[in-house]
């Protein structure tokens, strides 16, 4: 459970295409087995802490002939940013995929110290 014991709660919320494979005859739309594409993201202020950060998938466009598989998950979150990380396997063919996330946690105030 967050706690949020200051006075301000942040939200940031934003949207990042992650994979555009389709034009570009990139690895998710030719290529079967294991793959992966990461996406760093700034918050353009800090948190307090590390926040809750939540992932969605908001437009895919997937090859209807395979099978669905996938794994979006946020890595290495800090007060500062995160990584999106999104990862499929097998014969899974992928056109486009957009996703939105959203960040919640404590922001500082003029009495905290932060590095």
């Amino acid at each position: 459970m967050l706690r949020v014991n200051t006075g301000e709660l942040g939200i940031l919320q934003g949207q990042e295409m992650l994979v555009t494979d389709f034009d570009t005859s990139g690895p998710f739309w030719t290529e079967t087995g294991d793959r992966e594409v990461r996406a760093h993201i700034d918050f353009p202020e800090r948190f307090l802490r590390p926040p809750v950060v939540q992932l969605s998938v908001t437009m895919w466009d997937l090859d209807s002939d395979r099978n669905q598989r996938g794994d979006l998950r946020p890595e290495n979150v800090t007060a500062a940013g995160f990584d999106i990380v999104f990862h499929t396997w097998g014969d899974t063919r992928i056109a486009r995929m957009r996703v939105g996330w959203t960040a919640i946690g404590a922001l500082p105030d003029e009495h905290d110290f932060i590095l």
